[in-house]
């Protein structure tokens, strides 16, 4: 594990080429206290900072083949390393070192570009063939590991973090109107955007090649989760074993692994399942609060971790906590991501490193694979009900009346559902949707509360001038699919992975371990156990079972009964509380701030959202993302003033000091 950095260009490099590369590194020394190497020959400069985690003392980069002709600088861990050495070594191969990145050297070797196809396992590497003098870049199917890019006319930079890129001193940071609408939306940045004009991320499951005699360059993806072939077979029988494999595979280390726990079923299921085949004793770490909240958990995971013989570790946090520290997370999210839980993840890392763990399991990834989010399961409804009714050609306003009870006997309860008009406001809402909007649009992000809010109220907060440059872009184009469509199950699966599991999930527990050098690990977003339950969906589709059937059933002999049966709740902290702690600190800044001379918000509108409006059902409201995005805009403007105002070898100076 570590952070990478290189810079591919037209011409033979310049000393100050080499320095700017330099300063990227430094940048990024959190993702890579233990060690760093670098790489210059002609057109290319390659670096790179290590977190030794498998081979402490053999395992530095850049790695080499037999005759130095491919050079390798990697981020991530290949977990079926030791399978694959052992049959490249068959195949003739010598190895330098125990480390699980050298594979992809020698799988490069024996299979050319699809040595990616081989790796199971999250990365992104940069693979400099010296004989055809091309540059392969590359990234994990689930897209764990980032890596962004500046394509220019003559150069090309690329680094693990955006601040990282930021640190050359080569892109301006000038704001991309048209990623910056759909944050308000999502609440972050899709991919491949981000929120800056000239940087992009190379998508997850691509490879990106260039040439530098031609300067050719080329994208393609190599791996679609919905191109797998349909399984028959027993369905629990089938994840079982991939779980069980997994399980096995992901506590490869040669430095101590803890676990973060909570009182649910995923996070739950990992600790179960891989605490018995780690050869250590595994540490675990959960969050509380010093405020009263339902959603804590404490309790629920101390439990679990007394059944396990497992030693736990308690950080608990308050709003004071949280708006103290808020302007400084920004700045280690990387990517602005408005979810107040980020301090959460954060915290639990920075004990795990405290206590000795440089290693981390998590459970990402079991709510968007096995249904866990009711509204993803109605998206799957609604669209199926949208695409009957385009292919008969007529809207039937009988198929969407749904008359419905209070779903809480309260006076909240009671409100809620007068609001509603018994069920048949949403009803007429929906018919007007599907009658109005186009045939190829799915039913997807628009179920969400957030977005709903955004889309009434995130085009009153530009000003004309922003507005003009959207260029009739919207937020639905993300779920706008040209039809045939896939399976529509299938499909939904495919857009929440690649949205919000990507891009808050995946990119919020990726800079938020690494900003205390704790890898994190992902059981759940294992591309062969996402493949299983895929190509078994094609087959048999689970979507209307209880939410997560086929997981619960599957871990029926693992899990303790009791987690199990247990009622699904969010890692949420206690929102209002917090909320109005960060704006009473922070809120000021959005008056006359950083958005509102960048022409992204009308004064008076900045001034509103200020105060911290937070309106009923929102999760992260306007004013949230607002502020989210102007303290971020704020740090990471700041790391690019001063790269360019001091310059790539003062830059490099100052990262080392610190």
């Amino acid at each position: 594990m570590c952070g990478i950095a290189g810079l591919i260009a037209t011409e033979p490099l310049t000393r100050d080429h080499r320095s700017r590369v330099r300063a990227m590194s430094a940048a990024m020394v959190h993702r890579g206290p233990d060690g760093e190497g670098s790489f210059h020959d002609g057109p290319i400069a390659l670096t790179m900072r290590r977190l030794s985690i498998i081979d402490l003392h053999r395992g530095q980069q850049p790695l080499f083949n037999e005759d130095g002709s491919l050079v390798l600088i990697a981020n991530g861990e290949i977990y079926n390393y030791i399978e694959l050495r052992d049959q490249l070594r068959s195949q003739g191969h010598r190895f330098r070192s125990g480390s699980d990145c050298e594979v992809i050297v020698h799988l490069y070797e024996q299979y050319g570009l699809d040595c990616v196809k081989h790796l199971r396992g999250m990365f992104a590497f940069a693979l400099w063939d010296a004989r055809i003098q091309r540059l392969m870049l590359a990234r994990d199917r689930m897209g764990e590991k980032p890596l962004y890019l500046h394509v220019g006319p003559r150069e090309i930079y690329f680094s693990s973090e955006l601040k990282g890129l930021l640190a050359a001193g080569s892109v301006p940071f000038t704001l991309d109107p048209r990623a910056v609408n759909l944050y308000f939306h999502y609440g972050y940045v899709p991919e491949p955007m981000t929120p800056i004009r000239e940087v992009c991320k190379l998508p997850a499951a691509h490879i990106f090649t260039i040439d530098a005699r031609s300067w050719e360059q080329k994208q393609w993806c190599y791996w679609r989760m919905e191109d797998v072939p349909a399984r028959t077979e027993n369905p629990i029988e089938a994840i079982q074993h991939e779980l069980e494999t997994i399980s096995s595979l992901i506590v490869r280390s040669d430095v101590p692994i803890g676990i973060a726990l909570s009182g649910g079923l995923d996070s739950s299921a990992i600790a179960s399942m891989t605490a018995h085949r780690y050869p250590g004793v595994m540490q675990a770490f959960t969050v509380g609060y010093r405020e009263e909240s339902p959603f804590d958990e404490r309790d629920d995971a101390k439990a679990l971790a007394k059944h396990l013989n497992m030693p736990i570790h308690e950080i608990q946090l308050c709003a004071d906590d949280v708006a103290s520290f808020f302007p400084e997370l920004m700045y280690w999210l990387d990517d602005p991501i408005a979810d107040i839980s980020a301090l959460g993840y954060y915290s639990v890392m920075k004990a795990a490193k405290a206590h000795g763990v440089s290693v981390m399991l998590q459970g990402h990834g079991g709510d968007e694979l096995f249904w866990g989010y009711p509204w993803v399961r109605d998206a799957v409804t609604e669209t199926t009900r949208k695409l009957k009714s385009h292919m008969s050609g007529s809207s039937n306003l009988q198929e969407y009346l749904t008359l419905t009870t209070p779903a809480y006997w309260s006076l909240w309860g009671m409100k809620e559902w007068l609001t509603s008009g018994a069920g048949l406001r949403p009803s007429w809402r929906a018919y007007t949707r599907d009658r109005y909007s186009p045939k190829e649009q799915v039913v997807f992000y628009d179920l969400t509360p957030d977005f709903q809010l955004a889309n009434k109220g995130a085009a009153n907060l530009y000003p004309k001038t922003f507005l003009e440059q959207l260029e009739e872009t919207t937020a639905y184009d993300i779920f706008r699919i040209p039809l045939p469509w896939p399976a529509i199950d299938i499909l939904l699966t495919r857009l929440i992975c690649q949205t919000y599991l990507q891009e808050n999930g995946i990119a919020q527990g990726d800079r938020l371990s690494m900003a205390s050098s704790v890898e994190l690990r992902l059981p759940f977003v294992d591309f062969r156990l996402v493949e299983t339950v895929i190509g078994l969906r094609k087959a048999s589709s689970d979507h209307s079972l209880p939410p997560k059937a086929w997981l619960r059933q599957a871990l029926g002999s693992m899990v303790p009964e009791w987690i199990l049966n247990r009622p699904k709740r969010g890692f949420t902290p206690p929102l209002h509380e917090w909320h109005k702690a960060i704006f009473t600190a922070h809120g000021a800044t959005l008056d006359e701030g950083f958005l509102v001379e960048s022409g992204v918000l009308i004064p008076s509108c900045a001034r509103e959202l200020s105060k911290g409006p937070y309106p009923a059902g929102a999760g992260a409201p306007l004013s949230f993302k607002a502020l989210t995005l102007e303290l971020w805009s704020r740090k990471l403007a700041a790391v690019t003033t001063e790269a360019q105002r001091s310059g790539p070898c003062t830059q490099l100076d100052q990262g080392k000091a610190a």
